[in-house]
């Protein structure tokens, strides 16, 4: 291929955040350089919006990351060799099977699916797990949202988000979303709420964020201690008759505990502990209180936090004790093409599934990140013994790298499927080659618009080389080679897709009815048989056929104001319009009280009162707050979103065009009292580690308080084809041992650290 017009645009999305905005691309002569990038005004949700971050996106496609472009299998003297698919698909089957056979399905552990943007590859991983009778799974989504999961599932049976375009007071809590976005046209929207008289933004947050700079009221709490903050706040509410009565009444359950829990809160006192002046906390609870309508965003600077998951709950109780639900402007739950996250039923506190060693709670279905080595590294008969890793790093991305390292080498198999060579592809057994994100169709479910809710199927921008394989193709390879599928089975329906959908339909009802053991493999089916029949390759787009039909069962009348009719033709309609709608396709259109049928708590009702969680708001009144420990006098956020950072899908530190080394931040008073300056090398060092970084003297960062910028610490190859690395990578200061006692959540944003000036000039590398 020599590559279209250099004139010609193709519509795809930026995949660095979950807003995945549509964008278009212009290639080079060459075919595959990305020459312009530009917003895709087609696009129904983002409109035209993007930030600088995905105007970059070449280095991603064509950077100097280390390609994987054949199947790898490890040498006994650590090195790798190319094999043929055939060769690895069958050696990686032969090794599941045997650890399967030998200590059972459970002892496989399935990491990733899906990097940001990148999850139809997922939607089948689920097939291949259980043709190995696997079922333990993990992601990122452990290591950041499962507090808020657990949360909502229990008060709400729902995910939740905010309609921050008509809110009249925004409020956001551990969120930067200039940085790192997580709302539809961030900083317009951002921009639109500041310069609005009759809006208010409120911030939480340690840093004078680029947010915060534009907030009517920044409740500026001391790093770690956001708890007793969003405490008073929901005390306040109810201690000044703030109430929503009327919709408590009729919406609610459990508000008698929730307000003998808040009355009980010493406001004056927990201010004093937050480090915020009471009467500012108390100008920002009345407002919040009494506005007509506010939306609210918690983020990973209170996800990653101590008391993360009480957070959570309490940044709810003040939304809902306001009566913020269900309207427009207010927190919504929105439709799903297909869910992100399994929601639990289970909302008792001791329910639910646990880790087969540490006997951790399992929320969404997701394994806690941070228990992952401590469910290896034991002589516990049923410990984790293969890890399967699909478009993740854990090695890098995990709390205590070290420990993780330690961990994946003492596994009896770990096979990665992945772009490039990351640093836990190197730990690998076996690594599958896959394409880019813009050498195959991809998807994203990332999918929280409302009312009207979007959703992208995305085209390759460029061929894919010679040698790797989609990911649906090598689950596909991976379910066949475990032979539990009877090919007889699907020949009939791949000839009957091949006539047409309908009879397609007919035959796939009808198969599945009478062979039930092809459930668990459904997609695969899918893919096989629906999937070559679709127009210009798109047969990893097979399981969003069922995905469609679903979301027209589950979302009837937000279907049909989308223009789609109803019934099994609504479903055909739907899938056609996500075939042939490059820019993406409005698949709901949502009333605003759509959100209450979508509560799933068996009585209608918001379950206000969670004990534990009440527990512990009682226990705050003698716990010793975090920041006072005279052996660590600095709280270390290992991870900061910055402008240039996008955790470590760039392995080419040249697409950054600030903070290229990922400096640490420290506040002007610290620095001046260790004779800090800028560009001056320092030694940060934790009780898990130590390493040298280039310090930036920052205004916006408080005494006791540093940072670092996620995204950084990966390898990559120089010009001269040496494999080099840039910056520090936060988990090697981190420890997976300080985690949420509920999810187990790190407690990455306080890290306790010392920070002291050396002589010289800094490398910006491990120490």
């Amino acid at each position: 291929m020599t590559g279209r017009p250099s004139t010609e645009w193709q519509p795809t999305a930026c995949i660095l955040c979950e807003c995945n905005c549509g964008i278009e691309v212009r290639l080079g002569v060459d075919g595959r350089t990305f020459e312009r990038i530009r917003g895709d005004k087609a696009h129904p949700a983002s409109r035209g919006y993007t930030c600088e971050k995905a105007l970059r996106l070449d280095r991603y496609q064509n950077g100097r990351g280390e390609r994987v472009l054949r199947p790898l299998r490890r040498r006994p003297d650590g090195s790798f060799e190319e094999i043929d698919w055939d060769t690895a698909i069958a050696e990686v089957s032969t090794r599941l099977r045997a650890v399967a056979d030998a200590h059972g399905g459970g002892s496989i552990l399935y990491y990733g699916g899906g990097g940001q943007g990148n999850h139809l590859g997922g939607g089948y991983s689920g097939s291949m797990l259980r043709a190995y009778g696997a079922s333990y799974r993990s992601n990122a989504l452990a290591q950041e949202k499962t507090g808020e999961m657990w949360v909502n599932s229990r008060m709400l049976g729902t995910i939740v988000r905010a309609d921050f375009e008509h809110a009249e007071v925004a409020l956001f809590v551990g969120k930067n979303p200039w940085q790192s976005h997580g709302i539809p046209h961030a900083r317009t929207t951002l921009k639109e709420i500041a310069n609005d008289p009759a809006r208010t933004m409120i911030v939480i947050d340690p840093r004078r964020s680029e947010t915060a700079e534009l907030a009517d009221i920044h409740l500026r709490v001391r790093p770690g201690r956001d708890a007793w903050l969003v405490a008073a706040l929901a005390a306040t509410i109810v201690q000044e008759g703030l109430v929503d009565e009327e919709f408590v009444a009729e919406h609610t359950a459990g508000f008698a505990e929730v307000e003998a829990a808040l009355s009980a809160v010493p406001v004056a006192r927990y201010c004093d502990i937050a480090g915020v002046p009471e009467e500012q906390v108390r100008l920002a609870a009345r407002r919040l209180a009494t506005a007509s309508s506010v939306a609210v965003f918690e983020d990973l600077g209170v996800q990653m936090n101590r008391h993360s998951t009480l957070v959570s709950y309490l940044e709810k109780l003040v939304w809902l004790l306001g009566g913020h639900f269900g309207r427009e402007g207010t927190q919504y739950a929105p439709s799903a093409l297909a869910p992100l996250a399994r929601i639990d039923t289970d909302r008792s506190a001791s329910g639910g599934p646990r880790t087969p060693v540490t006997g951790s709670r399992i929320v969404g279905g997701l394994v806690p990140c941070n228990v992952i080595p401590d469910e290896i590294l034991t002589d516990h008969p049923d410990r984790f013994r293969a890890l399967v890793v699909e478009s993740g790093n854990p090695a890098h991305s995990l709390a205590d790298s070290p420990r993780m390292r330690e961990a994946i080498g003492a596994l009896d198999l770990v096979v990665v499927i992945d772009v490039f060579m990351t640093e836990t592809a190197r730990l690998a057994d076996v690594v599958l080659p896959a394409p880019t994100q813009f050498e195959k169709y991809e998807a994203t479910f990332f999918n929280f618009e409302f009312p009207r809710n979007v959703f992208h199927l995305r085209r390759p921008v460029v061929p894919a080389p010679e040698g790797p394989l989609p990911e649906p193709e090598i689950h596909a390879r991976l379910v066949e080679a475990a032979g539990v599928l009877d090919p007889a089975l699907l020949e009939p329906l791949w000839k009957a897709a091949q006539r047409g959908r309908a009879e397609f339909a007919a035959a796939f009802l009808d198969t599945m009815a009478a062979h039930p053991e092809l459930g668990p493999f459904g997609p695969v089916v899918l893919y096989r048989t629906l999937g070559p029949s679709l127009p210009d390759g798109a047969a990893s787009a097979a399981l969003l056929w069922g995905a469609a039909h679903r979301c027209v069962a589950a979302n009837p009348d937000g279907v049909r104001r989308a223009g789609f009719g109803d019934g099994l033709e609504a479903g055909e309609r739907l899938f056609d319009a996500i075939l042939d709608s490059p820019s993406g396709v409005v698949f709901t259109d949502d009333e605003p009280d759509e959100s209450w049928r979508r509560v799933r708590t068996g009585d209608g009702r918001v379950h206000l009162a969670l004990d534990e969680l009440l527990g512990e708001l009682a226990a705050l009144t003698d716990e010793v707050p975090p920041g006072e420990d005279p052996q660590w006098p600095f709280l270390l956020s290992a991870g900061e979103r910055r402008s240039f950072t996008a955790n470590t899908i760039f392995r080419d530190p040249d697409w950054r065009r600030k903070d290229a080394g990922g400096a640490l931040r420290i506040g002007v008073e610290d620095a001046a009292r260790l004779g800090i300056v800028d560009g001056s090398p320092v030694r940060v060092t934790t009780a898990r580690g130590s390493v040298v970084a280039t310090a930036e003297v920052n205004e916006a960062m408080a005494c006791g308080h540093v940072s670092l910028p996620n995204g950084f610490g990966v390898d990559h190859t120089d010009e001269e084809g040496h494999r080099t690395v840039t910056g520090v990578a936060p988990n090697e200061l981190t420890s997976s041992d300080h985690r949420d006692p509920w999810v187990g959540t790190p407690w990455h944003k306080t890290v306790p650290a010392r920070v002291e000036a050396l002589p010289g000039e800094a490398p910006a590398v491990p120490a």
